[in-house]
């Protein structure tokens, strides 16, 4: 973490900025942000960037491994395997912890992965507002690889929207507008210029998906999929909805199934450094002393599950010992400094994959600051200097 940067925003921070830059945020779509925004962004060194990359690249070294979809079709859940599959994801994302080392040493930790999208959209727009707000110098970005804001969001239309009339590509959720992610899914249909469909409003005529607008009936052809199907098994009172498990005449960005494959389920065919070691639960062969492992359920999001201090009885409860992991605890280094307590911090690349790319390449970020036991709202309750952000990287 850049120590100049940030002795010099944090002697610089009033509220009176931050409540005119937060004016600005909420203003992209008024009602809509139902998260907290931190009141400082990330500024991260050349060389902390670099062992982020080097770390994402072994790991995509095992997600284009020819045998990788044999070696994940355990984790697509049965009753939720979708069909048409495509030959891999356009959208992965890898969550680090900037945390401590036994050395006393900075260096980031691989907390989870998902081939699955995040606040793609709003984060174009944030970062833009973030970075007037913070003075960020001209050696900073939020983007990766060369990309800036307009030829990322070009990117981005390309793989949603591709060649097609965007009415006929649709963001699919359920509920879209009581979700706490919402404000993204607006800055999305803003930039690409494709309606956001709930899945209730998604009807099938054989195998041709359509929506109706003002009377209309409009085919869907692609589907920007947003839906995490563990949430849909959980939802209650939502009526009559088509089953996504049959076979219709379209196109998922990203197909659901890379949900599962490309997630916690991966954790344990990774060797590296700066990736915690992990074990699927069942095929835990030797004792391990519990104090140094987290406990997660492979079927699970937002956090929901997790057992921080797991002890033999947790285990010993577990009817399915074949979807839960076992994983090396990692800390999270206080490096933050805010007005009181120091913030831990965690930061979200962004990879985007075209369908003629060999590999996924690197392209934003988000990040997530935290004075609680874990990332989250629900740790983080009445704290300041806490909430999501973006990182700047120095080029």
């Amino acid at each position: 973490m850049d120590k100049k940067l940030r002795e010099k925003f944090n002697s610089s921070f009033t509220k009176a900025k931050y409540d005119a830059y937060m004016q600005e945020v909420e203003g992209l779509h008024p009602g809509a942000l139902d998260f907290r925004n931190a009141e400082t962004p990330i500024f991260v060194t050349k060389e902390f960037k670099q062992k982020m990359l080097d770390a994402c690249e072994d790991i995509i070294d095992v997600i284009v491994d020819p045998k990788f979809k044999d070696l994940t079709q355990r984790s697509i859940p049965k009753e939720l395997n979708v069909p048409n599959e495509d030959a891999h994801t356009q959208f992965v994302v890898f969550d680090f912890g900037v945390c401590e080392n036994e050395n006393g040493e900075l260096e980031p930790q691989l907390i989870e992965m998902q081939g699955f999208p995040t606040l793609f959209g709003f984060q174009a727009m944030h970062s833009r507002l973030t970075a007037a707000y913070a003075d960020i110098p001209a050696n900073y970005s939020a983007y990766l690889n060369g990309y800036n804001e307009e030829s990322y969001i070009a990117l981005l239309k390309e793989i949603i929207v591709g060649s097609l009339d965007p009415k006929n590509v649709i963001l699919l959720e359920i509920l879209p507008e009581q979700q706490k992610t919402r404000i993204d899914f607006y800055c999305t249909q803003q930039l690409l210029g494709i309606e956001i469909v709930c899945l209730t409003q998604l009807k099938a005529d054989g195998e041709t998906l359509y929506y109706e607008r003002n009377g209309e009936r409009i085919q869907v052809k692609r589907i920007y999929n947003r839906i995490i199907f563990d949430d849909l098994e959980k939802q209650e009172n939502l009526g009559p909805v088509i089953d996504l498990t049959k076979p219709y005449n379209v196109e998922w960005v990203p197909h659901p199934n890379w949900f599962y494959r490309i997630s916690k389920f991966t954790l344990p065919f990774i060797d590296n450094p700066h990736v915690p070691e992990t074990f699927f639960l069942n095929e835990l062969t030797q004792p391990v002393n519990l104090e140094d492992y987290v406990l997660k359920p492979l079927f699970s999001f937002a956090g929901m599950g997790v057992v921080i201090d797991v002890k033999q009885s947790d285990i010993d409860a577990i009817k399915d010992p074949e979807n839960w992991i076992l994983q090396r605890k990692v800390f999270y280094a206080p490096v933050i400094k805010t007005p009181d307590e120091p913030a831990k911090a965690e930061i979200r690349l962004f990879y985007f994959w075209k369908n003629d790319w060999p590999r996924p390449v690197a392209v934003h970020n988000l990040s997530r600051l935290s004075k609680g036991k874990m990332i989250g709202t629900r740790y983080n309750k009445d704290k300041e200097w806490v909430g999501g952000g973006v990182a700047f990287f120095e080029q």
